[in-house]
This record gives C-alpha cells, sequence and structure tokens, in this order.
C-alpha cells in the first residue's frame, strides 16, 4: 500500500475527487483552507488579501498498482492549468488497522 499527499489549488477540488472515484480510490481525507507556498514557482495561496486563493490537501492509501495510474492524471490535471498548482507525494505504508 501506498499513501499519496496531493496538495492543489481549490479550483481542482471536485476534479480531484472524481478523478480518485475513477481511479476506485475510494477513501481519503481532504482538507480546506490550506494555506502555503511552492518551493519552485509556486504563487503563494495564503487566504489573504494580498494573496486571496487557498489550497486544498487530499490524502489517500491506495494499493501499489493504482499509484502511476493517479500520478498520471495528476499530471496531466496539473498541464491543464499549470499556474494554479498542484503536487503529489507518495511514500510507503508501514501499518494500517
Amino acid at each position: 500500500m501506498k499513501t499519496i499527499f496531493i496538495a492543489f489549488d481549490q479550483a481542482h477540488y471536485d476534479h480531484i475527487i472524481e478523478m480518485l472515484e475513477r481511479s476506485n480510490c475510494r477513501g481519503f481525507t481532504s482538507w480546506q483552507d490550506v494555506r502555503g507556498r511552492g518551493s519552485v514557482d509556486g504563487e503563494p495561496h495564503y487566504g489573504s488579501h494580498a494573496w486571496p486563493s487557498e489550497s486544498c490537501a487530499i490524502l489517500t492509501v491506495v494499493e501499489d498498482s493504482r499509484v502511476a495510474t493517479v500520478l498520471g492524471k495528476l499530471r496531466e490535471l496539473d498541464a491543464e492549468r499549470p499556474k494554479l498548482g498542484l503536487r503529489a507525494f507518495v511514500w510507503n505504508v508501514e501499518e494500517m488497522i
């Protein structure tokens, strides 16, 4: 099993939820009103007057075989609207109950 952490502009939320459903990734946890800034060239998402946009985050645990599909679809979504910002990080799940 793998964990995928996805941080993205709030405008992507519905698209990412639909993509997870179509990819048979049922379980996830999401956070709204996440604030931050990309490490390379991303615009700040601070929810402030100067930087009004905000981000969201989703954490999902999926079978190893689904990771490439999910990341591929996230790359496509990011390529469609690169200025919005979207990043995904994958790590191993050591244990589950």
